[in-house]
């Protein structure tokens, strides 16, 4: 949790519901709000002009986005996506800045978020830089297994499916089918149910 959600209720926060496929801001919009999840998942994308989608993360419970553009005043440069049913806080501008004045203790926990978020990107463009695709996808599955207290071998479960792994990397979705595949040849990855355990 970035942010306790009794600070958020004191601060004016609502709650709002999204369903799947509905967009919660789009690219080139202004930053009205600070976003936090309660239940479900969000992606932020884009989609190029060929129509491929560009996935530059998967929010969930507990996570905030948008929230860095608050700072800035400068456009989203994604879109939001509800990818199930959603459940979000979500605070207005003002009302978040005012309420971190109010409260500087949770400058911390915001600027946390914020690092995180930094080092995930720092960790993607490394391992996108890659032109082998078996390295990309490592990036990822290392980033994700990085905050699990267990990191026995194959004792994780990558909460990604293969298209989402594609999205991720800029790879398609059946090089990366091929490279798991590869991958589990060379007992990097096991696969269990037509699940990916890393």
């Amino acid at each position: 949790m970035v942010i306790s959600e009794k600070f958020l209720d004191a601060a004016g926060a609502e709650i709002k519901e999204y369903y799947h496929g509905e967009l919660i801001f789009s690219e080139g919009s202004a930053p009205l709000y600070y976003y936090q999840v309660v239940r479900g998942k969000v992606k932020l994308s884009n989609l190029h002009k060929d129509g491929k989608e560009f996935l530059q993360n998967i929010m969930s419970e507990g996570q905030a986005f948008g929230d860095a553009l608050l700072f800035n005043n400068k456009p989203y440069p994604m879109d939001a996506v509800a990818m199930e049913h959603c459940v979000i806080m979500r605070l207005c501008k003002n009302n978040f800045l005012s309420m971190l004045q109010l409260y500087p203790q949770l400058y911390a926990s915001v600027c946390k978020s914020l690092s995180d978020r930094l080092y995930y990107q720092y960790i993607m463009l490394q391992a996108n830089s890659s032109q082998n695709p078996a390295e990309r996808i490592m990036g990822v599955l290392e980033y994700l297994k990085s905050s699990q207290s267990n990191q026995d071998p194959f004792s994780f479960k990558i909460p990604l499916t293969r298209q989402q792994l594609a999205n991720l990397t800029g790879i398609c979705v059946e090089t990366a089918i091929r490279t798991i595949k590869i991958m589990e040849k060379k007992h990097l990855v096991i696969i269990r149910d037509r699940k990916i355990f890393f």
